[in-house]
């Protein structure tokens, strides 16, 4: 598998590769940075499986500080990007149900102090998009999104090198078990996406006291 991935797998570039695939899909949810992101760490699995010197294949952890910097530094840039869009984004939003639905929901999920839907919506396609400009365009402060985003990124980037090498282990380094790897991913993200759109229940309202 090594020779069919190609000489970039077994480059340094192969980190500004995943860190730049991963940054621009906040707003191009189409590239394929999930992939990228297990061929690599299946391949790695492949150089540990075969004792290939060290160099020629890419190293786990800095996958996964590439992968994950670049999620939290994508976040940010269409979190500031919302932020300072405008009336012209904000009838945009309005337009859409979903960002709008998504807007409503972040806020309120910050507002108690947690994010969890941050870390969730990370995994669902494009959710990573729709919450970063929701809270940018909702104004939410920094230190209550950064954080969550942090938690995401490393999250995110964690399970995916994860999914890879493991798959790479148990399966062998072969195009099966990246297929794999990226099914399960899928499953991840398919049910992420089922709790994101999930409609949350409305708080009981307290009972009025009598006089």
């Amino acid at each position: 598998m090594l020779e069919s991935v190609g000489p970039l797998i077994g480059s340094p570039w192969i980190y500004a590769a995943v860190a730049v695939s991963v940054l621009l899909d906040v707003f191009l949810p189409v590239l394929p940075s999930g992939v990228l992101v297990i061929t690599a760490a299946t391949a790695a699995a492949a150089g540990s499986a075969t004792g290939a010197v060290p160099r020629e294949v890419p190293d786990i952890l800095a996958l996964t500080l590439s992968a994950a910097t670049a999620s939290v530094l994508g976040d940010m840039v269409a979190y500031r990007l919302a932020w300072r869009g405008g009336e012209r984004l904000d009838r945009a939003i309005a337009r859409s149900r979903r960002l709008t639905s998504a807007q409503e929901r972040l806020g309120a999920a910050l507002a108690r102090g947690g994010g969890a839907l941050v870390v969730i919506a990370r995994f669902a396609p494009a959710g990573r998009s729709v919450v970063s400009l929701g809270a940018g365009a909702a104004h939410r402060r920094v230190r209550e999104f950064l954080p969550w985003s942090m938690l995401a990124g490393l999250a995110w980037a964690a399970y995916s090198v994860a999914l890879g090498y493991f798959g790479g282990q148990w399966l062998g380094a072969t195009w099966l078990a990246t297929g794999v790897s990226f099914l399960a991913l899928f499953a991840a993200g398919a049910g992420a996406a089922f709790l994101v759109r999930r409609p949350t229940r409305p708080e009981p309202s307290s009972p009025p006291t009598a006089l």
